[in-house]
């Protein structure tokens, strides 16, 4: 999970949060292989298919009106708006947003997870934990 893709982003925007989101996931020895989205506009425009097909990456869709394919985002969705857009008191959205990377770098570093043995995301990855980059970036 990414704090790089951002909500109510326009097509050009989703691009440049794709190759943002690559670019961190690279910094850790990740290589994406596979994307699963739902049916956005942005995710069925000419530009997205070709800039995944120019990267190499399996882009899938969500069948619509079937939750059962979408239902590990529509999980993520609802934890992310209990623990971090809901779980405080913000005068405004301007200062929640900034709180989403911390959040999501909890989420995905240090939270356990009953779905992975109560493991953190990041322990599932393997990666070298002597790269000190890639574990405090």
């Amino acid at each position: 999970v990414s704090d790089r893709l951002q909500p109510r982003a326009c097509r050009r925007d989703w691009s440049r949060a794709l190759l943002s989101a690559l670019r961190y996931y690279r910094s850790l020895g990740i290589t994406v292989r596979r994307l699963l989205t739902d049916n956005g506009s942005c995710y069925r425009s000419r530009r997205f298919r070709r800039l995944c097909e120019r990267l190499g990456i399996t882009h899938k869709r969500t069948r619509p009106r079937t939750p059962r394919t979408n239902g590990k985002a529509e999980r993520f969705i609802q934890t992310a708006l209990r623990e971090w857009a809901y779980a405080r008191s913000y005068r405004n959205s301007s200062q929640r947003a900034p709180e989403l990377p911390r959040w999501t770098h909890y989420y995905n570093w240090h939270r356990q997870h009953a779905g992975i043995d109560y493991q953190c995301p990041i322990n599932t990855l393997r990666i070298n934990m002597n790269n000190l980059l890639a574990l405090h970036t």
